[in-house]
């Protein structure tokens, strides 16, 4: 009769485990190699510069346009040159809008804008500030929202040096200086220097209100912030000089003319200077005789 000591079996155990280990460890490798293979089969062009892969030579082409910064495609209408097709850019000449929004029938020239259209509907805000954990819809918002906390004004105005967090908030600057306004309503000729506030304006004569408040279900053809400020009683916006607190960011800016006495707004008859638009709307009836 054979006797068989516990230390033979522990140790017998003991190889077994590693065995299994080792097995399971092959596998594993194996797999993530039959991974890497199909990867390389289906995805057989790689670029040199990030390793990334693509299916088909073309794609890898266009991919390695971002690293040259080379754009191939030029438009015949403005001459502007791309990166990639032109088809998106092509709408911008004649106007279609191919991308419907079904909850509201509004329509978009690239599917993009209605995925960022649609989620003034949902509600949803798929990016979240990691500083004060705000929450936005748009990347771009929240790359724009991070320079608050940052301080950070990277678009500066060429003619005065004034600084801007957006660009946006510069190009609204600049008519201040040149007096352009390159976007006119069809409806009763008013300018406007921002596609925006056009795009604004034009509510007044459809009567379109696209921003319903979810506490007390009024609606409103701008965004929402100023009215939330009812409901929350919050004013995120402080002056520095006087501590004073604002809801909007633009009563700010606004206030802030008290102090530097800045009045961007001149009558074009009398050059006469105001701080804010709508003096110098008020001021106007006199001329025309309104007053």
């Amino acid at each position: 009769m054979r006797v068989t000591s516990h230390s033979g079996l522990k140790s017998s155990s003991c190889c077994v485990d590693k065995k299994r280990v080792r097995v399971t460890q092959n596998v594993a490798s194996s797999r993530k190699v039959q991974t890497k293979l199909k990867s390389f089969r289906h995805k057989p062009f790689a670029c040199e510069l990030s390793e990334k892969r693509f299916s088909v030579k073309s794609s890898l082409n266009r991919h390695m346009t971002v690293h040259t910064g080379e754009k191939p495609f030029a438009c015949e209408l403005c001459e502007k040159r791309f990166s990639s097709s032109l088809i998106k850019h092509m709408r911008v000449h004649t106007g279609e809008k191919p991308f419907a929004c079904e909850l509201c029938g509004q329509r978009f020239s690239d599917k993009s804008s209605l995925i960022k259209h649609t989620r003034v509907h949902t509600g949803q805000k798929p990016f979240a500030c990691e500083l004060c954990e705000k929450r936005f819809s748009e990347k771009s918002s929240l790359i724009k929202h991070i320079r608050v906390h940052t301080g950070q004004k990277p678009f500066a105005c060429e003619l005065c040096g004034q600084r801007f967090t957006q660009k946006g908030t510069l190009g609204r600057h600049m008519s201040v200086h040149t007096g352009q306004k390159p976007f006119a309503c069809e409806l009763c000729e008013k300018r406007f220097s921002e596609k925006s506030s056009l795009i604004k304006h034009m509510r007044v004569h459809t009567g379109q209100k696209p921003f319903a408040c979810e506490l007390c279900e009024k609606r409103f053809s701008g965004t929402l912030g100023r009215h939330m400020s009812v409901h929350t009683g919050q004013k995120p916006f402080a002056c520095e000089l006087c501590e004073k607190r604002f809801s909007e960011k633009s009563s700010l800016v606004k206030h802030i003319r008290v102090h530097t006495g800045e009045k961007p707004f001149a009558c074009e008859l009398c050059g006469q200077r105001f701080a804010q638009r709508r003096s110098l709307n008020f001021h106007t009836r006199v001329h025309t005789g309104q007053i």
